[in-house]
């Protein structure tokens, strides 16, 4: 994936089958690049328990501190409706039928997360 701050390509592999284990479906609209953003803002320990984090889960863990962070992000990852530039497909808020009158004014902005 271009244009990461962060993740590897390695790494953006397991963070989009986690997410996509996780929150099935949600691997389309490409939540590494929104945790890449996240973890390019935190400090060094977050990040790397994070990246730790990722990689436990994806060799199965569950249960524990870790897979429950990992859930967390997972999930506003795809739920804040996000959906990668460049990216042709529908985030969240469609699927799940969320359009009241004021969701549907929102302009979603990533920029203030370095996403453009």
């Amino acid at each position: 994936m271009a244009g990461l701050q962060v993740l590897d390509a390695e790494q953006a592999k397991v963070v989009e089958s986690v997410c996509d284990a996780i929150v099935p479906g949600s691997a389309r609209v490409k939540p590494a690049v929104y945790i890449d953003a996240l973890l390019a803002q935190v400090d060094e320990g977050t990040r790397a328990f994070a990246l730790e984090s990722f990689a436990a889960v994806a060799g199965g863990e569950v249960g524990t501190p870790a897979f429950f962070y990992v859930r967390a992000l997972a999930i506003e990852a795809f739920y804040s409706d996000f959906v990668a530039p460049g990216v042709d497909a529908t985030g969240a808020w469609e699927e799940i039928d969320f359009n009241t009158p004021l969701a549907m004014r929102l302009a979603k902005d990533w920029s203030y997360m370095g996403i453009s």
